[in-house]
């Protein structure tokens, strides 16, 4: 068991590209973190300077309060588990398991001893005399699981292990991989591109872009309290709405496109750093969720948009909808799908299931104003105090 301290660390290629910008964080002994952010962010080659794959140009990478810069990844006491899953195909499941005891020449009771609790951890007991080609791809990743937890390793390491799978068997790994590394209680560093996979699966997400570390915090604290835009546009799904807006006067209330939203005390107080943005320009940030259908009992503020698109999923309406206000574009927080409608100006609420609500109408949505964020439009930072 150890923990992980990463101090300022650095990555700049021989040519000059600058991977990794000062990166520091503190993975505690039994953590799941997760680094997340889109492709080229960073966070693989994070990863892999941890596990010494990668040397390290500047600062400082503890693993159990030592530094281990100069040595080795097998000095370093790491697993790690990547997407591809880089099993022996003519070995059984038992033998690609318990590889790395052989290796060492752990006497074979003690070898079959281990490999047996490994299999039982992961669920593989009855699959142990199968070759690599006669499993699933979820039990192929599992094997490749316990060939990293037979040896009993201070830290796991685990680059996008999920990424091969179909997305049914994406979900339910998940909810295997987070209860596996609970039960083995072992700091873990895990790498993704999927915000929902990061969000479901992390105690804490480290949310990077272009190799420099944005926020880190619960999956909660990210969804609520973004630090900035990019934050904000990359964490949730479907995305948070933004739109370029005005504060009017004291910061008592904020300009949409031509609607105007009154904001009561409790965010005025929440956000008092509003009253310096008065008559000037904010981004404004408003959750599917926190834009429900109005009825004929609202009383507070609303905010008319044209629908595009409805989606019916059930236990909700995916409402589509444009207002006369410009879409913000978070660069690298969207897909290029994304973006493109974003460019559009529409927007995406959340809406009760009986909304009697098609494409081509005009709908009044409720606006939770508890639920708005503002970011200064010039340096993407969140306004609060």
């Amino acid at each position: 068991m150890a923990t992980v301290s990463l101090d300022n660390v650095n990555k700049v290629y021989d040519n000059g590209f600058h991977a990794v910008h000062d990166l520091s964080l503190d993975i505690a002994d039994g953590e799941f973190m997760v680094l997340v952010g889109p492709s080229g962010c960073g966070k693989t080659t994070a990863l892999r300077m941890v596990a010494g794959l990668e040397d390290i140009t500047s600062g400082k990478l503890q693993i159990g309060g030592r530094v281990v810069n100069d040595l080795s990844p097998k000095e370093r006491d790491i697993a790690m588990v990547f997407q591809n899953y880089a099993l022996y195909p003519h070995m059984t499941v038992a033998e690609n398991i318990g590889f790395a005891l052989k290796l060492r020449k752990l006497p074979k009771d003690k070898l079959d001893a281990k490999v047996k609790e490994t299999a039982e951890i992961l669920g593989l007991t009855e699959w142990l005399d199968r070759k690599p080609g006669q499993l699933s791809g979820g039990q192929r990743q599992r094997v490749a699981m316990g060939r990293a937890i037979v040896r009993e390793p201070s830290v796991f390491l685990m680059d996008e292990p999920l990424s091969n799978l179909d997305a049914k068997l994406r979900v339910q790994m998940r909810a295997e991989v987070s209860r596996i590394q609970r039960r083995i209680g072992v700091a873990t560093i895990y790498v993704t591109h999927d915000q929902i996979e990061a969000m479901t699966m992390g105690d804490r997400v480290a949310v990077l872009r272009a190799g420099v570390l944005q926020q880190c915090a619960t999956p909660q604290v990210l969804y609520d309290r973004p630090d900035n835009v990019f934050v904000a546009a990359f964490i949730g799904s479907p995305a948070m709405n933004l739109y370029e807006a005005t504060i009017g006067e004291g910061g008592r209330s904020v300009r949409i496109g031509s609607q105007e939203i009154a904001l009561p005390d409790s965010v005025t107080v929440a956000h008092s750093g509003l009253a310096a943005f008065a008559d000037k320009q904010v981004i404004v940030g408003l959750r599917p969720e926190h834009l429900p259908a109005a009825s004929a009992g609202t009383t507070g503020p609303t905010l008319a948009g044209d629908v595009d698109l409805v989606e019916a999923l059930g236990s909700e309406l995916v409402v589509h909808f444009t207002i006369d206000a410009k879409r913000v574009i978070a660069e690298g927080a969207h897909s290029a799908d994304a973006e493109s409608a974003a460019i559009s100006g529409e927007g995406v609420a959340r809406v009760d299931p009986k909304t009697p609500v098609k494409a081509g109408d005009r709908l009044n949505f409720a606006v939770d104003t508890a639920g708005m964020q503002f970011f200064d439009p010039e340096s993407g930072a969140a306004i609060w105090q």
